[in-house]
């Protein structure tokens, strides 16, 4: 195998903002954030939303406002429906 052709893997920690937890893993992907951790240095990866804090994997409900959606379909169709 040719070494040049290949991405390099580095140590990576995928922080959960929402939720405080790291995932240690090694990945292609880089970062300017750096963090030792036990002695080793990880690239820090910030992310939003990961299986920790996702409502599908939570089982959180969220509460969707369907009710003022409703009434911007009805007076859409209502005005089209005048014309």
């Amino acid at each position: 195998m040719k070494a040049e052709g290949h991405p390099t893997l580095n140590n990576v920690c995928f922080l959960d903002v929402a939720t405080g937890k790291r995932f240690l893993t090694r990945s292609t992907l880089k970062s300017a954030r750096k963090e030792k951790i036990d002695g080793v240095e990880y690239q820090v990866v910030l992310r939003d939303v990961t299986m920790d804090s996702h409502p599908a994997y939570t089982g959180e409900k969220r509460l969707v406002d369907t009710a003022g959606r409703v009434e911007k379909f009805t007076s859409k169709f209502k005005r089209a429906s005048k014309k």
